[in-house]
């Protein structure tokens, strides 16, 4: 089968077994790989209303086709579970030789099911073999690691062939908005760390040999240099010169950046912050993902030595959006949340959450220890929340439950400030100044959420109004999305979206000479659409209902300014009934039956699996 192995690895310590599961060329072909496979695998893997912490809840690794081929940015892989923020679908993506490792251990998934007992790293096999051998061993001095550390040991013990994915003290620990990584990258949204943590697996290390055949090689290294060339164009011109840091001066400019805890949308020390330099911290050094050419990372001096990688999401929630604008104290927050395996979006929402609750008066906020109160432009408060929430002590046992739990407990009107859809915190983007962004983080399945939407492309665009939000904002979020899937399923890099003229009609071609299937773009727009929808009925399985697409109170009763962009209730209401009828959903959200029998998703399971079984290691010297 070109492209793909035609197989995922399930490993369950509870049966003392892992087994290869068939994939087949239907089930490939209709999800493609990373989030539109992983979905596949959930759905089938996850018993309906799982928690997200729990021994049944599966954690999936998904690949895609791409994988291994010399297509600049396709070295990546796709993180899958039900996420413990929100208890609905949770993806996650990241870059990085992991992803090449796995790929040739012989598979196209691993599934992570049941829970060790006790901390446990997990070796996958593939070298010289056909199939995949599984060695599960104590993590024994590991534990309580960071992802990097736990990473270099365990490569300096074993050899660099092992590519290693690993959770910091924040996974361990359960925080349910933990990262998993690998080499300094993240898959880090919703808390995928958590959910290894609850496993008892540090980490998860991966090698092999065995190269994936491309159907046509020749055309597929024509594809791959056209690609190349076209990626140092000037539709990545700004992420290779500057990095997406640069971004933080125009959000500003259109009132668009998150201002203390969304309290406005325009930072006065956005100058201190933004461009080339950051502020006084310069460049040390540019780096590239693996298989990329684009080298959009940029990494910043911290002090006299080291240096923290950084971009607009992280620079943006631990800078204005906690009021910050020293650059070398966001930084250094960058780099506790990076060592402990936090979600920087989600630590910075919720540290900021906090410091309006205390400017409020509702809490006191006085960290352990410093006696230091949460205040707004205090950069060392920042860091000294982040060890509090780590270690759980004082108020940081309720800044580890992220701004949806805390501000239950809180009370007052806290629930209408806490920066959050569906219990994942907001990234980036004011939306009452970007009405179509606004309308792809209240109805996104992940919760808030950019990188599944991409909405913000139109409102950027001039082809809607970005202020005045309606019809033709839904059909430009319902596109978005669909792109969006169709991305994350090859997998590549949405930096490239601006490189592609026809992405369904140039994906299509990509994949023919990948895997020698006779698609086309129709098949392709299909696909995706089929992914966005299966990944609704995921979580319509998981209780999901109509009052969870919405945003905070705050953005649709409040008007930072008399002069300010603002959001209306109905506006919001508007944009989403049009989004279901564009979706062809009906007037609560649901997707009818029709709709899944044209798509191949009725039901909740997506269809059967056959497990062929094959022996686990399970080392306990």
């Amino acid at each position: 089968m070109a492209g793909y192995h035609g197989r995922y690895l399930r490993i369950d310590p509870r049966a003392g077994r892992s087994g290869c599961i068939a994939l087949s060329e239907r089930t490939l072909r209709e999800f493609i790989g990373g989030v539109g496979l992983g979905t596949w695998i959930l759905a089938n893997e996850a018993p309906a209303g799982v928690d997200p912490l729990g021994p049944d809840a599966p954690l999936v690794f998904a690949l895609s086709p791409l994988v291994g081929s010399p297509l600049t940015t396709s070295a990546k892989f796709a993180v899958v579970a039900i996420g413990p923020l929100t208890g609905r679908l949770c993806d996650a993506l990241c870059s990085s030789h992991f992803a090449i490792a796995a790929k040739r251990a012989g598979v196209d998934a691993i599934a992570l099911a049941g829970a060790f007992e006790e901390p446990t790293v997990v070796f996958v096999d593939g070298l010289g073999r056909d199939e995949p051998l599984v060695d599960c061993r104590p993590a024994g001095d590991l534990w309580g690691l960071s992802a990097a550390e736990a990473e270099a040991r365990i490569r300096a013990e074993h050899g660099p062939a092992w590519q290693v994915a690993a959770i910091g003290p924040a996974g361990e620990r359960l925080i349910p908005f933990a990262t998993i990584s690998h080499d300094g990258r993240h898959a880090g949204r919703g808390g995928l760390g958590a959910v290894m943590g609850s496993k008892r697996i540090k980490a998860l290390a991966v090698r092999g040999d065995r190269r994936t055949p491309l159907a046509d090689p020749r055309r597929t290294v024509e594809l791959a240099r056209d690609l190349s060339r076209r990626s140092f164009g000037p539709a990545t011109e700004k992420y290779r010169e500057l990095g997406t840091v640069a971004n933080l001066l125009t959000f500003n400019r259109f009132d668009a950046l998150p201002t203390r805890n969304f309290q406005s949308g325009h930072f006065e020390g956005a100058d201190r912050l933004a461009g080339h330099d950051l502020g006084p911290s310069p460049v040390v050094a540019k780096k590239s993902c693996a298989s990329c050419t684009i080298g959009c990372e940029h990494i910043y001096a911290v002090g006299k030595s080291g240096g923290a990688r950084m971009e607009y999401e992280s620079l943006f929630a631990l800078g204005p959006l906690c009021g910050v604008d020293d650059p070398e104290a966001v930084l250094r927050a960058a780099v506790a949340c990076d060592a402990a395996g936090l979600d920087t979006i989600s630590t910075g929402g919720t540290i900021a959450f906090f410091m309006e609750c205390v400017q409020r008066g509702w809490i006191d906020g006085r960290l352990p220890g410093s006696g230091r109160v949460l205040s707004f432009g205090d950069g060392q408060a920042v860091t000294g929340a982040i060890a509090a929430l780590l270690d759980r002590e004082g108020i940081g046992e309720w800044l580890a439950l992220g701004s949806r739990r805390a501000a239950e407990r809180i009370g007052h009107e806290a629930p209408d400030l806490a920066p959050h859809v569906k219990g994942l915190e907001l990234p980036g983007y004011d939306p009452r100044a970007l009405h179509t962004m606004a309308l792809g983080l209240a109805v996104g399945t992940r919760g808030a959420d950019h990188n599944r939407s991409g909405a913000y492309e139109a409102d950027f665009s001039g082809k809607v109004d970005r202020r005045d939000g309606g019809e033709d904002s839904a059909l430009a979020a319902i596109e978005t999305e669909d792109r969006a899937a169709l991305i994350d399923s090859l997998i590549l890099c949405k930096f490239l979206r601006g490189v592609f003229g026809d992405l369904y009609a140039e994906s299509a071609e990509l994949l023919r000479a990948v895997t020698g299937w006779d698609i086309d773009a129709e098949e392709l727009r299909k696909a995706a659409k089929r992914v966005v929808n299966a990944r609704k009925c995921l979580n319509l399985r998981e209780g999901w209902t109509r009052v969870e697409d919405t945003l905070p109170a705050r953005f649709l009763d409040e008007r930072p300014a008399p002069d300010a962009p603002s959001l209306s209730r109905s506006r919001l209401d508007l944009m989403i009934g049009s989004y279901y009828r564009g979706r062809t959903w009906d007037a609560a959200g649901r997707v009818p039956e029709s709709l899944r029998r044209e798509l191949g998703i009725a039901g909740t399971e997506f269809g059967p699996a056959m497990v062929s079984g094959v022996e686990s290691v399970y080392t306990r010297e």
